[in-house]
């Protein structure tokens, strides 16, 4: 595919995919930004929230796909991510915690009905999918499972691998500042990157440029995959900006926060900027990054992994 393919946009130019209108002129116009930055395709990401919001919020969405062919253009599929995630203290990060539940497939039926077709993406914490029901039922109809917000053990990964888990989304965010030292979600992950492929978010801020190149060179290169997690702040630069039912602040140096200033909440970074943290700071090569940002997450999509 020429141009970048972002598994993971939850805004864009203004336009929040989680908010409880989405004019279909904004969208068209957040779409035309995405495509002039770059991104020949893009998954809205819809997150954690009441069961009935994240619904109404992800038929909104695919309303405004069918709607609008520069849409459909851009906004090839939906991901949802929640609200099968762990509930506990960092690893929940920016979604509310009072929205997590446990992974059923009638609630999961729903949100997919909710999407008629569109959600392609699913990301869940393992521990909350009881013996990878829920991962092998959407894995069954060809919906790509990822995991994510998550502190599950070695043996509940290997089980939601074996169960048609594709990905794991954001690491080395999703999870608390302090870990163990030897034996965390990180670490665990990253000894199972042979069979998974793994999304980062590389603006910088996430993180940082030294932990980000270490985390690289453990991650066969045809698994590793970049996403923006952007908000609806990317591409604007600092201020105040709407991420759901939260208010998020964008500081001088681009970093968006949750309110408190406790965790990030998103990205205000767009896929440029990623291309510039990967070549500039860390010396990977364009070649290899084309293959991070469009190749990889096209071929995941694909189910050709």
């Amino acid at each position: 595919m020429s141009g970048d393919v972002d598994l993971q946009v939850n805004g864009y130019a203004g336009v929040d995919f989680n908010g409880d209108s989405l004019d279909e002129q904004a969208v068209t116009d957040a779409c035309r930004r995405m495509k002039d930055d770059g991104v020949a395709a893009a998954l809205a990401t819809v997150i954690t929230a009441p069961l009935e919001t994240m619904c109404r919020r992800i038929a909104r969405i695919a309303d405004r796909i069918e709607g609008a062919p520069e849409v459909a253009n851009v906004v090839t599929g939906i991901h949802v991510e929640g609200p099968f995630i762990s509930p506990l203290d960092g690893y929940v990060g920016a979604h509310p915690k009072a929205s997590v539940m446990r992974a059923e497939r009638d609630a999961m039926g729903q949100l997919l009905d909710a999407g008629r077709g569109y959600v392609r993406l699913v990301t869940l914490a393992p521990e909350m999918d009881d013996d990878a029901d829920v991962t092998r039922w959407l894995s069954d109809q060809g919906v790509v499972v990822a995991a994510g917000h998550s502190d599950a053990t070695l043996d509940q990964l290997r089980r939601a691998i074996g169960a048609g888990l594709g990905l794991y989304t954001h690491l080395g965010n999703g999870c608390p500042g302090q870990l163990p030292r030897h034996d965390n979600i990180i670490q665990r992950v990253l000894s199972l990157a042979d069979r998974l492929m793994v999304s980062f978010i590389a603006d910088g801020h996430h993180v940082p440029p030294l932990a980000l190149g270490n985390y690289l060179k453990c991650v066969p290169s045809e698994h590793v995959v970049i996403v923006t997690d952007a908000i609806s702040a990317a591409g604007l630069g600092p201020g105040r900006y709407r991420l759901g039912d939260q208010t998020v602040e964008v500081d001088e140096e681009g970093a968006a926060w949750s309110a408190d200033r406790t965790h990030f909440a998103g990205s205000a970074a767009t896929m440029p900027v990623m291309r510039a943290v990967l070549t500039d700071r860390l010396g990977i090569d364009p070649a290899t990054v084309d293959r991070w940002t469009s190749e990889n997450p096209a071929r995941l999509l694909s189910g050709s992994v």
